[in-house]
């Protein structure tokens, strides 16, 4: 029996790989190819269902790791969905969604999350609600601001 796909989702049933339907299909690294190297991918959705190592960036556009996808590199991208294996850091400007059975091993950044039951994730998540770039200056410590009323004698007030 050949299932299709209904209006509004794709062919794999899950609505959070819609994603990568709104652009079109530019690149894919098929099941059993090996791919080394930096891949640039302006607008649209790069699938990778076989071995990749390296750096992908595709910053209007998604990247679809497949279940049977694996990819060492660094991610830089607007949308990601990973149902395979990442080691490596991913930057999304929108989106992530970490499929069942996927696993990544490294840091991620984006404006949404989504990890799915089963999901394998080692590693650090920083978030940005608004879109806007995420600091990278440190918090200040509690032991700062103690010092800073001691000096003015905010404590005694």
């Amino acid at each position: 029996m050949k299932k299709t796909a209904k209006k509004g989702h794709t062919m794999f049933g899950k609505e959070g790989e819609s994603m990568a339907d709104e652009g079109k299909m530019n690149s894919i690294i098929g099941k059993g190819c090996k791919v080394t190297g930096t891949i640039d991918v302006q607008d649209g959705t790069l699938r990778i269902d076989g071995d990749f190592e390296g750096n992908v960036n595709c910053p209007g556009g998604t990247v679809v790791i497949g279940k049977g996808g694996t990819v060492k590199a660094d991610i830089k991208v607007s949308g990601a969905i990973v149902g395979g294996t990442v080691h490596g850091n991913i930057d999304a400007r929108e989106k992530i969604e970490l499929q069942a059975g996927s696993r990544l091993e490294g840091d991620i950044k984006t404006r949404r999350l989504v990890i799915d039951e089963g999901v394998f994730f080692e590693g650090s998540c920083r978030m940005s609600p608004d879109g806007k770039p995420i600091s990278t200056q440190p918090a200040p410590q509690p032991e700062a601001k103690k010092d800073e009323k001691e000096k003015t004698g905010a404590w005694n007030k």
